[in-house]
């Protein structure tokens, strides 16, 4: 059986209140060695916290997403870099710009999104960036903060080929999930085909964004492996390549032991 790892899951979100345990199981029981849990907000993050302290497989990210910049005062900050030291917490995130809701002003997402970097590089913890229709203003800030000598992750890749170039010129990583197996995303999935498999991190952004054969359904770890061997077939290589490259790829970002 083949070993991966879910760079980039929400079990900590109500729609696994049911069955949390039994999902976990099933992705264990299939070959999913490691989940990364990943914060929204401040509730979030503590939530993941106490998963990774309950699951041996399970580690914690923290951080408060664009969508709720606006909540990023200085006892937020402060929490997060409290939360950071915890045993298990391997990244800050997920963080950085949406432009497509804007659900907290395009200028409260930048700060909060320097700032978070900023806590990053001074708690030396990865990143893990969401950026939705903000390619320019997501590179832009990444590299005025210097984050080119960082592991910088952008989660659940669907920005542009420009984007993508300028990123990887940078050394930074790309999530890539369900969408990649979506029937319209061509451009994305060029982008992938040509971006280094060193370079890709398997993701499901559960309970969000299964792939396809389950598209519509609630997402869940067990079905990283459908991208897997979706990224295998567009890449035409095998599953096990992919399985195991992306596995240190995550672990090496991370510092997984």
């Amino acid at each position: 059986m083949v070993e991966l790892i879910d760079s980039h899951a929400h079990l900590d979100f109500d729609k696994f209140n049911k069955d949390r345990d039994e999902v976990i199981e099933r992705a264990k029981n299939n070959g999913i060695v490691n989940i990364v849990n990943v914060g929204s907000n401040l509730a979030s993050s503590h939530r993941s916290l106490q998963l990774s302290q309950k699951y041996e497989m399970i580690y914690a990210v923290v951080g408060i997403h664009p969508h709720e910049a606006k909540h990023l005062d200085k006892n937020a900050l402060k929490v997060l870099k409290d939360l950071s030291k915890a045993d298990k917490v391997i990244g800050i995130g997920e963080i950085g710009l949406d432009f497509h809701y804007d659900n907290s002003p395009r200028d409260i997402q930048r700060d909060a999104f320097r700032k978070q970097l900023r806590l990053a590089k001074e708690v030396n913890l990865p990143v893990v960036v969401h950026s939705r229709e903000a390619d320019a203003d997501t590179i832009k800030i990444l590299k005025e903060e210097k984050m080119s000598n960082h592991n910088v992750l952008l989660h659940s890749y669907t920005g542009g080929k420009e984007l993508a170039e300028k990123a990887l010129d940078m050394g930074f990583y790309f999530g890539a999930g369900g969408i990649v197996t979506f029937n319209s995303a061509s451009e994305l999935k060029n982008i992938i085909q040509r971006t280094p498999l060193t370079h890709i991190l398997l993701e499901t952004d559960s309970p969000y964004l299964a792939p396809e054969p389950h598209r519509g359904k609630r997402n869940e770890p067990l079905y990283v492996k459908e991208v897997a061997k979706f990224i295998a077939s567009l890449k035409n290589t095998n599953l096990e390549s992919v399985a195991e490259i992306t596995k240190e790829n995550t672990e090496r970002f991370f510092n997984i032991k």
